[in-house]
């Protein structure tokens, strides 16, 4: 589990072209402190440490990944958001993020305001239950807030404060350019719930 929280903006060194995946190495501040088996979210999926040293770490996607996601286009020198998994007893300063990328959505806009930046996001409509304003959605791993939903024309509008635009790679983000897409969890469960007819019941 993460937070979508992003602890570092880390880079592709390395791109091996494998048999139906692609097997990256990536360099980051806290590559030493890993283990093999441990999971890191890069760019909001979530990939498993095959190996790693004092510099990067290495990480396998596999044909699943590629197709969800947007990691079969990133390349050496792309910069990638790196979240470390949860541990138990610290805040949960985001929510709750599996690292399972839903969908990719594309970016339709993005402004620059007097203190913020507004980035405007296409998204599947198979997903728009899953949205509400004020809720929260993960974009290539950025924990972020909902601030308004245009249903009839499929986006949402998101408003990025100056420090996630500089700690983060939303600053990559152009119009035209495909982005990870986690919806809420609890959002997930509770339209599963009300789908097959469980919900609570009284005494």
């Amino acid at each position: 589990m993460f937070t979508g929280i992003i602890e570092e903006v880390g880079r592709v060194l390395a791109v091996e072209e494998l048999e139906g995946g692609r097997r990256f190495r990536f360099g980051c501040s806290f590559a030493d402190a890993l283990r093999v088996d441990e999971s890191v979210a890069v760019d909001g999926a979530c990939l498993t440490v095959v190996a790693n040293d004092a510099e990067a770490f290495e990480a396998v996607a596999v044909e699943e990944t590629l197709r969800k996601t947007t990691l079969g286009e990133r390349n050496r020198g792309d910069g990638v958001n790196l979240e470390r998994a949860l541990v138990l007893g610290s805040r949960l300063d985001g929510h709750l993020v599996q690292g399972h990328v839903d969908a990719t959505g594309e970016i339709v806009g993005v402004e620059t305001l007097a203190d913020s930046h507004e980035v405007t996001v296409r998204y599947p409509a198979d997903f728009a239950a899953y949205l509400i304003p004020k809720g929260s959605v993960t974009v290539d791993g950025i924990s972020l807030t909902v601030a308004a939903l245009d249903e009839p024309a499929g986006t949402l509008r998101l408003a990025i404060i100056p420090h996630t635009w500089a700690k983060t790679a939303a600053s990559r983000w152009r119009p035209g350019q495909r982005v990870n897409l986690e919806f809420d969890l609890v959002g997930k469960y509770v339209v599963r719930g009300h789908s097959v007819g469980v919900g609570p019941t009284t005494t």
